[in-house]
């Protein structure tokens, strides 16, 4: 989707179609909103009638669609629901609502009225910042594999008025800026969304290097003769029942500042995941392709980096590998030792992401001595137990890394809630024949003992462990709760989280 900002009133406009956004209406509000004036007359006093009737009440995720008396244009009256309660997240969410409403009749282009989505709790920059995200996210559809498809709003424009027309300079700086971003988040999605028929990890490798050559990323992939060379018995025992080796791959974005900060962004990137030789059932199992949703949010992240040229030296780290069962598949009761020289008992092999992840930490860590480590992965569904499928679990070595990221969670919409990792977790992990196992074979605390055990393998680093099995795919029942811009399938969940946090990090 391409967005435009324009000076003029959005009743100015030559659009197929146009959105304004309005609060619920109290039960006793009988006065028509002046703010919708210009709207109302452009209409023929549509709005004003149809206000009067209480056809408009303003409730959340509510579109109402009017026809310009001349036939040239469409307005839509997108609910916001409580005056008091909007926020970014509510424009977001309204946002893809107006494109959503659009999808199969006939319009192309949609304008937005900012006026009606900024107000003094919301500035006009971080309010462009949201139509962008809910415009162009509502909008995706993931079509590699549909010959047909109806059609859809393409054009964005941005209507400033008279009083943002003041501020136009950093306000088109704004929309440029996420409109580079969620380009990015869409492209991961398209990478995530691919089956594993296809996306193997030497085919995610093959994405890595080319969106590598376009941006001045350098990209390194280790095969499995390299990996078994650097001991990183955690990925080859994972990778070993598939016929399709695994790859670590690593991503080194060079930093727009002369001097700063490494960060380092690892990923886990399970192509397919069966379970391996503790094989999941049947059903839901062919959800398993988004396992790598972590390694693509990484792809996605360094991408972005490179984009928007953010200020730190970004490293990324995909740790890719199939789990499968086999003749040669790992199995219960192995140990395998890692690059950092730790071992891992290995007590359930589907308890596999961690396992990959060991040695992706260990190598970042031990090669390029990074300021800052933060991991995301699917990796238990014991965090979609406790916190659902729209919320993130963090966990954290390092309080101060731990509150930047809620604060670019924040302005981005991608929730993440803090949970602890004690010295009781740290204990459940220990392994009674090697250093740790993978698996504590009870279903109390799994997440955190999880992060317990990825802990190990970042030495004394600042570090920030993202479990999102919950908000990294869409799909299932609980997809009809979802914010209305994550469509069915993958949804980039941390790329603009992460990015938001590496454009705002000291250097």
């Amino acid at each position: 989707m391409r967005f435009t900002l324009d000076r003029r009133e959005a009743t100015q406009g030559t659009v197929d179609a146009i959105a304004v956004g309005i609060p619920e209406r109290a039960e006793k509000e009988d006065a028509f909103p002046r703010a919708l004036s210009k709207e109302d007359l452009a209409f023929g006093k549509a709005l004003s009638a149809a206000w009067e009737r209480r056809e408009i009440r303003g409730k959340r995720k509510e579109v109402t669609i009017f026809h310009r008396p001349d036939g040239k244009g469409r307005l839509l009256v997108v609910g916001l629901g409580a005056r008091t309660q909007v926020d970014l997240e509510t424009i977001r969410n309204a946002s893809a609502e107006a494109v959503r409403a659009l999808k199969g009749r006939g319009a192309r282009t949609l304008g937005f009225k900012l006026a009606s989505f900024s107000s003094d709790r919301i500035p006009a920059e971080a309010a462009i910042r949201a139509l962008v995200d809910g415009a162009a996210l509502g909008g995706y559809e993931f079509l590699r594999y549909k010959t047909t498809s109806e059609g859809k709003v393409e054009d964005a424009t941005i209507f400033l008025g008279e009083e943002a027309a003041r501020e136009e300079a950093p306000l088109r700086k704004a929309m440029e800026q996420e409109e580079m971003l969620v380009e990015t988040v869409l492209w991961t999605r398209d990478v995530a969304n691919v089956p594993a028929d296809t996306a193997t990890p030497e085919w995610l490798a093959e994405q890595a290097r080319a969106f590598g050559k376009e941006y001045n990323v350098k990209v390194t992939v280790f095969d499995e003769k390299k990996l078994a060379e650097m001991n990183c018995g955690g990925i080859l025992g994972v990778g070993s029942g598939s016929s399709h080796p695994p790859r670590l791959i690593v991503l080194e974005y060079g930093g727009g500042a002369r001097s700063g900060k490494t960060v380092a962004v690892v990923g886990k990137g399970i192509t397919f995941d069966s379970g391996g030789i503790s094989i999941k059932q049947a059903q839901g199992m062919s959800a398993m392709k988004y396992d790598k949703s972590g390694a693509c949010a990484v792809l996605g992240v360094v991408r972005a980096a490179a984009s928007l040229k953010v200020p730190p030296r970004v490293i990324g780290v995909m740790a890719c590998a199939e789990n499968l069962p086999g003749p040669t598949a790992y199995r219960p009761g192995d140990v395998l030792r890692t690059h950092s020289g730790k071992t891992i008992e290995v007590l359930n092999t589907d308890a596999e992401g961690r396992v990959v992840l060991s040695d992706a930490l260990g190598y970042v860590v031990e090669h390029y001595h990074p300021d800052q480590v933060i991991d995301m992965a699917t990796l238990t569904g014991a965090c979609v137990v406790a916190l659902g499928p729209d919320i993130a679990g963090l966990m954290s070595n390092d309080d101060g890394l731990a509150q930047a990221l809620l604060d670019a969670s924040h302005q981005t919409g991608e929730q993440l809630w803090r949970l602890p990792v004690t010295d009781t977790h740290r204990e459940m992990v220990k392994s009674e024949i090697g250093d740790v196992r993978n698996s504590t074979e009870m279903r109390e605390a799994g997440a955190l003992t999880a992060a317990a055990f990825l802990e190990n393998f970042v030495g004394g680093t600042a570090w920030a462990h993202l479990d999102i099995a919950g908000p990294g795919y869409n799909e299932g029942p609980i997809s009809r709760y979802a914010p209305s811009y994550f469509n069915k399938g993958a949804t980039a969940f941390g790329v603009r989280l992460v990015t938001r946090y590496l454009m705002t990090t000291p250097r």
